[in-house]
């Protein structure tokens, strides 16, 4: 799977799916296909429900995530995810790493906003 058929050809960082998975559980416990519904709202097209359930099992090998069986009113059990104590202190160090990005990013924009010669024809 590469990172432009999950979105992330817009120049995301490479493990920000796993930190709105981890984002979204930590707001509330939830079920895979959840999930894929509400990354969208960060920014993440991702058509293929396998790369978002390897990505849960994997944040569940690293301990981050646990999830359980829990029996549905409308359809077949589902498995929940929710965050661990290892999640949360990752999540908070993710966080404080997409704003350093953040940060680093915003000055180059600026920077870019604020340049009028080039708008000319380059020289070769």
């Amino acid at each position: 799977m590469t990172a432009s058929a999950v979105g992330l050809d817009a120049g995301l960082p490479r493990h920000y799916v796993r930190c709105c998975l981890a984002l979204l559980v930590a707001e509330a416990p939830a079920h895979g296909y959840q999930l894929m519904e509400e990354i969208a709202a960060l920014g993440v097209r991702c058509s293929d429900a396998g790369f978002v359930y390897r990505t849960l099992r994997a944040m569940e090998a690293d301990q981050h995530l646990v999830s359980c069986w829990e029996e549905s009113t409308s359809g077949p059990a589902r498995r929940t995810y929710r965050l661990t104590g290892v999640g949360a202190e990752w999540l908070a160090q993710s966080a404080g790493a997409l704003a350093g990005t953040h940060g680093c990013l915003s000055s180059y924009l600026q920077r870019h906003q604020h340049l009028t010669h080039y708008k000319e024809k380059p020289v070769p």
